[in-house]
């Protein structure tokens, strides 16, 4: 126990003298967090370069459980960022997405920003 704590400690004081603690690029702190998760990035971006999906073609595309897909297009769906029409095909239920207009511009915003981020980081 004790060459831990000494282990740790030497670690805290390099730290402390090792220069100026870096920091994330102005604005990081504003990324849209609903975004910004892989999950939900990874439905806008598909839906974006898709005029509809499915909701199995999304699972299939995004390597996800039913339940995990269905709790992010329902949070993406609530901020009106995709929209969502139920129907039935041969007495199977269907569901597709669509990206709103709402969506598209979130993801452009989104994708500037971390255009923005990388530059930054790229410039120091």
């Amino acid at each position: 126990m004790a060459a831990r704590e000494s282990s740790l400690k030497k670690e805290r004081e390099r730290r402390s003298t090792s220069g100026p603690v870096p920091t994330a690029p102005a604005g990081a702190h504003k990324l849209d967090r609903l975004v910004h998760e892989r999950l939900r990035l990874g439905i806008l971006s598909a839906l974006a370069v898709n005029e509809t999906l499915t909701f199995n073609e999304l699972k299939r595309l995004l390597d996800t459980t039913d339940g995990n897909l269905s709790v992010h297009a329902r949070k993406l769906e609530e901020a009106g960022y995709i929209g969502c029409a139920k129907s039935f095909a041969n007495r199977m239920p269907k569901t597709e997405y669509r990206l709103t207009a709402a969506g598209r511009r979130a993801l452009e915003r989104y994708l500037d920003h971390m255009e923005a981020l990388i530059q930054a980081t790229r410039d120091r």
